[in-house]
């Protein structure tokens, strides 16, 4: 199969504003639990980001339900940013990231996508990286990599670093996808190659992530790659448990036996 997958560091990008830019809509997916301490930062970043780029932009907040409040807080953000700027659809509880992404999806009306966290293990301030690659090299998807120079995770102790890096060894070990990071969920997606990619995807929760980008390989999709620094979350408790780590394996290995 052909390698359709590049790895470029920023330097490889242009650093002049792309008229690219100017003339799409970027709608960022934002799924939300419990998230209200960090949801006014971010989208302020967000808008901050944006609007120094001088993008079109939209955020899609999709909330599961979060007793904290987060929508009450995403209704004052509306207010202040604007409807056409903010939307907020929420959902009746938790059920599943693959899920909300496509519901979100449904609401978008950019021709591009981003997906991110908003609890600021990403940051908004890698998104014109990650524009101007995909512009320069016309790639169906940008994905922000933390096991490439340039990049790193922060706030983690050693433990948690070992089973990260040792997920991803196991995954790009059996599954080939030539991604040097298989569990990121920081992505840029042209929407119709996210469109399909969804449709093609079985898997549900967290192992939803690796499942999308291995299967970018089998469509022989372009994905290009910038490093990032994963930082972990500021307010809130890791969503991450003994649960979501038994599905990846699990899905590392239906994934190995179906492709």
């Amino acid at each position: 199969m052909e390698d359709n997958h590049a790895i470029l560091t920023v330097d490889d990008a242009s650093h002049n504003p792309s008229d690219i830019m100017t003339v799409n809509k970027y709608s960022v997916l934002l799924p939300t639990y419990n998230e209200r301490e960090n949801l006014p930062i971010i989208t302020w970043l967000l808008a901050k980001t944006f609007t120094q780029e001088n993008v079109d932009w939209e955020v899609v907040i999709i909330d599961d339900g979060s007793p904290d409040g987060t929508q009450e807080v995403a209704k004052e953000l509306q207010k202040v940013y604007g409807e056409d700027h903010i939307q907020l659809r929420p959902r009746a509880g938790k059920l599943g990231l693959g899920t909300a992404y496509v519901h979100g999806l449904q609401f978008a009306t950019g021709n591009y996508v981003i997906i991110m966290d908003a609890d600021f293990s990403h940051h908004p301030k890698f998104i014109p990286q990650m524009i101007r690659l995909q512009a320069q090299h016309n790639y169906d998807i940008v994905s922000g990599t933390r096991y490439q120079p340039g990049g790193g995770v922060y706030g983690w102790d050693l433990k948690r670093k070992l089973v990260s890096r040792g997920a991803n060894y196991l995954a790009t070990l059996l599954l080939r996808p030539k991604s040097s990071d298989l569990t990121g969920s920081f992505r840029l997606y042209k929407k119709d190659v996210l469109y399909q990619l969804i449709n093609a995807t079985i898997s549900k929760g967290y192992v939803f992530q690796m499942e999308m980008i291995v299967r970018a390989r089998q469509f022989n999709y372009t994905v290009g790659e910038v490093p990032i620094t994963f930082v972990d979350r500021v307010y809130g408790e890791s969503k991450m448990g003994l649960n979501e780590i038994t599905q990846y394996a699990q899905g590392v290995w239906n994934l190995f036996v179906a492709i």
